[in-house]
């Protein structure tokens, strides 16, 4: 036993003293990135407001060519995205897309690096040189990278003790400490009581390494927030919650908040000490309602949306978009595609709630960030439940609210300066703003939104203050 343990622990020293490659590109940094002073946001380190427009590109580093690579991080760029997250290790036995093997002997302790390859040549770079390349590639093109360093099944399943993952926390930290545009998420869809010590290990070595320099949360399974189990951990900077992909009839959970992911939203912000909140992962765009049976109907464009305008309403300080057929980069080479995805990666690209969501991202940085609060008592009657509901947020001089359905708003004038409030209709499908008038700021005032009333026929209507 004692030669065993003498044998584990020269193999983690080996790892640990295995030099850390620096591939930064220095031309290429980007402001990093902190909690805003009221603890409900994120801003950069030079003061602006920074909102997360996330896409899950999970397998990018096993599925995409360089040149593929840069094809998927330029269209996001060009449809307003910001933040890109990823897989480092999907499983043990992860590769690269040009078959390099991220690992020796499938242990996250003992990374598998080829000391003096050119991460520039494809003839010599190995799974990390790759990694380095996609991540310095974002960065040229102002994206930030969510990074997940083992995915949740990996630990769930008994491939990686708390032990290794102290060691793989270290390294990986330290060979990305020097990259700005890295935010690091732990777990991986999982539940954070599967294995909680190897989770505050990994959240805490990195955090040893990166100090204040890289965000660090934890991407939680669906239908739960990372608040559950590490609010308090002093490697948690921001919570993230996965709402998930089942209808409100599919939903079983303990909590049963069904789709109103705006309910994780109320719950992460009513915790202490004050955290931001996010949702990481709603239901993507073409993947199967519950997820599993391709039998029932897919989720579209406009559920994206609601998703979207529900929680950033509620008072996340961002959002994460996600299409079923580009976070497992489905090509015309793989035997076949998860969750019954039915387009190609390159083509899944352009589904139309991707170029949707950048409308939201210009609409909350038009308006003093900060300030913003959620505030329901904005509607004063009429809110609803399920579908019908509408949700409300403010700053000092302008209000917004959302109607999924087109139903009609009433509003509780008074809740923002000014004797009169100018008031226009935003379209979440396109960003047109069209006017509808001045109104003084006091009593009661229903706006009925353009068009019929039905699913997907969602407005936000958009209050300032004059006078």
């Amino acid at each position: 036993m004692k030669q065993s343990l003498f044998i584990l622990a020269l193999l983690l020293i080996f790892a640990c003293s295995q030099p850390q490659k620096k591939q930064v590109d220095e031309s290429t940094k980007l402001p990093l990135l902190k909690v805003s002073e009221n603890n409900r946001y994120l801003m950069t380190e030079d003061g602006d407001p920074f909102f997360w427009l996330g896409d899950t590109g999970w397998l990018l580093f096993g599925k995409l060519s360089r040149e593929e690579a840069d094809k998927y991080l330029q269209d996001r760029v060009e449809k307003g995205f910001n933040v890109i997250q990823i897989m480092v290790l999907h499983s043990l036995e992860y590769e690269s897309y040009y078959g390099d093997k991220a690992l020796i002997d499938n242990n996250v302790a003992k990374p598998l690096v080829t000391e003096g390859s050119d991460f520039n040549d494809p003839e010599q770079y190995d799974f990390w040189d790759h990694a380095d390349y996609v991540i310095n590639l974002a960065a040229e093109k102002g994206l930030y990278v969510g990074l997940v360093p083992v995915w949740g099944s990996n630990v769930k399943n008994g491939g990686v003790s708390t032990e290794e993952a102290a060691v793989y926390a270290k390294w990986i930290a330290n060979r990305y400490k020097d990259n700005d545009n890295v935010i690091w998420l732990n777990g991986g869809d999982t539940f954070g009581s599967d294995s909680t010590r190897t989770w505050n290990a990994l959240g805490a070595g990195i955090d040893a390494v990166v100090g204040d320099r890289q965000l660090i949360t934890f991407h939680p399974r669906g239908r739960t927030t990372s608040s559950i189990w590490f609010h308090n951990e002093d490697w948690l900077d921001f919570n993230m919650f996965q709402s998930g992909h089942r209808r409100y009839d599919q939903d079983d959970t303990e909590w049963n908040f069904g789709e109103d992911n705006w309910r994780y939203v109320e719950h992460d912000l009513a915790m202490e000490p004050l955290k931001p909140t996010i949702d990481g992962e709603p239901s993507y765009e073409g993947i199967p309602q519950g997820l599993h049976d391709t039998l029932q109907p897919f989720w579209n464009d406009a559920d994206a949306r609601r998703y979207a305008y529900w929680s950033v309403f509620a008072g996340a300080f961002g959002y994460t978009y996600g299409n079923s057929a580009v976070m497992q980069f489905y090509r015309l080479e793989d035997e076949g595609a998860a969750y019954g995805a039915k387009e190609y990666w390159d083509e899944a690209i352009d589904m139309p709630g991707a170029g949707q969501m950048q409308y939201l991202k210009t609409l909350m940085l038009s308006k003093p960030f900060f300030e913003r609060v959620p505030d329901q008592s904005l509607i004063a009657s009429g809110q609803g439940e399920k579908y019908d509901y509408q949700v409300a947020t403010r700053g000092k001089n302008y209000a917004m609210l959302y109607t999924y359905n087109g139903r009609e708003i009433h509003v509780a004038m008074g809740k923002i300066a000014g004797e009169n409030v100018n008031a226009w209709w935003f379209n979440p499908r396109n960003g047109e703003l069209t006017t509808i008038g001045d109104f003084e700021n006091t009593g009661v005032q229903a706006f009925d939104p353009p068009g019929e009333v039905a699913d997907g026929n969602d407005w936000v209507l958009v209050l300032n203050s004059i006078g």
